[in-house]
Parts: C-alpha cells; structure tokens; sequence
C-alpha cells in the first residue's frame, strides 16, 4: 500500500475503535479510561491478532494485512457490511495511477438526455458529467461554472442548495459526506482530491467536523425533500447505477413527486 492509503487505512481503524467501549463488545470495564473507545490491546485480542501487529496498522506502518486479518478486525469493531466493504478495499494495492476526470461517451450522454425522468451522470470524484432538462431544472447544473459542477461543491458551498434542501440540509450533505468517503479513501493523496478537500473545507463550515468523523455509508438510493422555488415541495425518490462500459461512470435517475403535508 502507498503511505496515503495507509493513513486512510489507519484513519479509519482509529475511528471505528473510538466508537466502541467495553460494554458494546462483552469486555469487563475495569479501570477509568482518559480517552473514549477501545484500547488497542482490547481490539487486537478480540481479533486474535498480535498488539504490535495491530498498533503497526494504526500508525500507517507498511504492513499488509491479509483477507483473514481483515475479516478478524471487522468482526472486532463491529463493521456493517458498508464499513467491512470499505476495509477490504483500503487494504488492497492501490492504483498508482493519477485521476484524470472520465470521458462520457456520446452514447450514453444522448441516452441521459433524452430522459423523461430527472437524470444526471458522476465521476469517481463526483463531478457532474452530463444530465438532462429535467435535472437541470431541479439542480440548475447548466448554470454553474464548470469548475462548480461537483455534486459536493454543488450541496455543500452554495447557498442556492442550503435553500433547496431547507430544514434538511446539514442531513443531506453529512450523506453525502459519508458516501464519498468510500470513494475518496482509494484515492487519498491524489491531487485533485487534495483540492476537492481544500475547497470543501473552505467553502463548508461544517464539512471539516463532518469529514473527521470517517462516516461511511452506502448510497444506491433514497429520497431527498427539497423546496423548489417554481415546482413547490417535492419528493426525490432516486436509485444510481454504474455503467457497464465504464463502472466509474454513475448514473442518478430521480422520480418526482409532490411531497405530504406534514
């Protein structure tokens, strides 16, 4: 693994021991604990691997923990599917590789086009690719310069997503932040997350408490609630789909509703 790749592996062990105390995995509470969570000791015995083996791991030390070793601190630190499917893959060798933003074929740009139902196309990095009319009413992607169509910079940095989303907001764009996390920790030290990151964090507030948290999540699919200013409240019912040509390419088809009276 490279040095970034380590750190993020380290990063999110440390995060999800924190978590965790005595009582949540049947270890007794012996003695008064001056910082929050598991000691590392606790998590090594429980994964049945050696403390130092374990305290290498989280300093980001080059070791290569095998599939055994992984399965054993998921079952230790109480890993959801999620979390388990984001450990394996911190673990594996990394693509050396520079990002360079995605290419649409044109292809699938006219299929997403020509859409009835809101539509729009994301890169690894969550750059706003291609879309239709539908979603351009709804999100105003034609309107952003082209270095604003990120949809993390799009929820996060805008005011114009703050009103969309109301009251739901800060729900919304954490989602957004836990979900990304998947995507930007095989990618850790690449420049152009480095500066997706600076920008977010200058431009978001709350995104740095956010982000530190090491929040993952799953996101095929859900519902967002927004005020727009012309359509009124509506409901976003959406599920994403990857492209069989290019799996980095992700497809967000949405289905509109009017949303209840509560």
């Amino acid at each position: 693994m490279t040095q970034t790749r380590q750190k993020a592996l380290a990063d999110f062990l440390r995060s999800r021991r924190a978590r965790l105390t005595p009582a949540d995995v049947g270890l007794p509470a012996t003695t008064r604990r001056l910082t929050a969570g598991l000691r590392r000791e606790e998590v090594a015995q429980l994964a049945g691997i050696s403390v130092d083996w374990y305290i290498r791991l989280e300093q980001g030390r080059p070791v290569s923990p095998s599939l055994t070793t992984i399965e054993a601190l998921a079952r230790a630190l109480r890993l959801d599917r999620t979390e388990l499917a984001h450990l394996r893959a911190l673990a594996q060798p990394p693509d050396r590789r520079l990002f360079e933003p995605e290419t649409v074929p044109p292809t699938v740009r006219r299929i997403v086009e020509s859409l009835d139902q809101p539509a729009y196309l994301t890169g690894r990095r969550w750059d706003i690719l291609a879309w239709n009319a539908a979603a351009d009413a709804i999100f105003g992607f034609g309107q952003l310069p082209e270095s604003d169509r990120n949809s993390l910079v799009s929820m996060l940095t805008s005011e114009r997503a703050r009103r969309l989303y109301g009251s739901g907001w800060a729900d919304e764009a954490r989602r957004m932040v836990a979900q990304f996390r998947r995507s930007h920790d095989l990618w850790a030290g690449d420049p152009s997350f480095i500066a997706l990151l600076e920008r977010l964090r200058g431009g978001c507030p709350e995104f740095s408490g956010w982000w530190e948290t090491h929040d993952i999540r799953d996101g095929a699919g859900g519902v967002k609630r927004v005020a727009h200013p012309v359509l009124g409240a509506i409901d976003l019912q959406f599920a994403s789909f990857q492209a069989n040509d290019d799996p980095a390419l992700k497809l967000v088809i949405f289905n509109v509703t009017v949303a209840d009276e509560e």
